[in-house]
């Protein structure tokens, strides 16, 4: 695979064979990545389990410190009662009906979608167009919920949510590359200490496998595991 002249120019900054303390790996990211917009910062940790068992999925939230620098774009679903309080709260769209419409026609632009236990029966019927998108509500992760104003808020302020995927690893944000060293470590620290107390009584042997950081088209920065174990 051709490697571009700036490619080569990031490579040149670190050691691709080595691992790094999280620390570490926060300056180096922010120091490669050369786009012309702010670069979202993402890691992908790997894990030893099968998420084929459902006694190993690995699902949750966490708020992100310092926000995830993006301006979230949040779809509340719910009955008219509740609608003044989502609207109140931030929420960018909110209704049901004419909004459930609008995504069996193809319309998904948004970041979050948040809804009320009482309307999950017409929500449900979305999850082929919603789930392989990631924009399911769920319980789990707090999505689901009479108080919509609160799942607002902290979706606005920073909460985010993972899934392991089929693969066993698991990809979330954790800021921008404008983003200080400080704040993109104890973001990243964040989910990561989150992904450890998870962890499924199930699962055998070296439970997080790799961790990498990485800018949007940046080289990816190998975390040493053992380095932020819980």
């Amino acid at each position: 695979m051709r490697v571009s002249k700036k490619q080569k120019e990031a490579l040149s900054k670190y050691d691709q064979t080595k691992s790094y303390s999280l620390e570490e790996a926060s300056g180096i990211v922010k120091e490669i990545s050369s786009t012309k917009f702010d670069a979202s910062v993402d890691l992908a940790v790997r894990l030893g389990v099968d998420p084929r068992k459902a006694n190993q999925m690995v699902r949750g939230s966490v708020s992100l410190p310092h926000g995830t620098g993006k301006d979230v774009k949040v779809l509340v679903l719910c009955n008219p009662d509740k609608e003044a309080d989502a609207t109140e709260a931030g929420a960018d769209f909110v209704g049901l009906d004419e909004y459930i419409d609008k995504i069996k026609g193809g319309w998904t632009d948004v970041d979050v979608i948040i809804t009320t236990p009482n309307v999950m029966g017409k929500v449900g019927a979305l999850g082929r167009i919603l789930g392989p998108r990631g924009l399911m509500p769920n319980p789990k992760t707090g999505t689901v919920t009479m108080d919509v104003a609160k799942a607002v808020k902290d979706v606005k302020a920073g909460k985010i949510d993972f899934k392991v995927d089929k693969y066993g690893i698991i990809h979330a944000t954790v800021g921008k590359a404008s983003f200080d060293v400080t704040k993109l470590r104890e973001n990243a620290n964040e989910v990561l200490q989150t992904i450890i107390k998870l962890k499924p009584a199930a699962a055998k042997g070296t439970y997080i496998k790799s961790i990498y950081m990485s800018a949007t088209m940046s080289p990816s920065v190998n975390i040493e595991p053992k380095s932020v174990s819980a």
